[in-house]
């Protein structure tokens, strides 16, 4: 079954070229609700943890430089099939092969530097979120529009 919730970032770049609000836009406009926002800027060690999975990958070291030279917005999503639905809205990691109207379409430069990242998994979704939210930084409507958070 899909999850609830997903996980992004606005990376750098886009945080630098002041597309917070535009990226924030889109990301609410196609029917998701902000569970979790906050600016945060990135130590060495903390991009490096969170980024553990491609630590021996060859863009590994470039990727840590980038993440850490600038502040970037973290965000919890939620809406139905929340990991599916968000990864086709910011669309592909190459932002010249994005489709036309995605988030990366709009605001990438580069692979690299592409905007935002998206969970690409429920269980990614749930540990990103936990890597950078406390239970009481978060809550989530259920379908009465009720809040559940940390303290239900």
């Amino acid at each position: 079954m899909a999850g609830r919730i997903t996980f992004t970032i606005i990376k750098p770049g886009a945080v630098q070229n002041e597309h917070i609000g535009p990226i924030l836009s889109k990301i609410t406009d196609a029917g998701f609700h902000i569970a979790g926002i906050k600016m945060v800027q990135l130590s060495r060690n903390e991009a490096r943890q969170f980024y553990c999975i491609h630590e021996e990958k060859s863009f590994f070291e470039e990727l840590i430089e980038f993440m850490v030279s600038g502040p970037i917005v973290v965000a919890i999503l939620e809406k139905h099939n929340a990991v599916e639905d968000f990864r086709k809205l910011i669309g592909n990691t190459d932002p010249q092969k994005a489709d036309s109207g995605t988030i990366r379409n709009m605001f990438a430069k580069s692979v690299q530097a592409n905007a935002v990242h998206g969970s690409d998994s429920d269980e990614n979704a749930r540990k990103e979120s936990e890597y950078f939210f406390s239970g009481f930084e978060k809550f989530f409507v259920d379908e009465k529009n009720c809040v559940q958070g940390a303290m239900n």
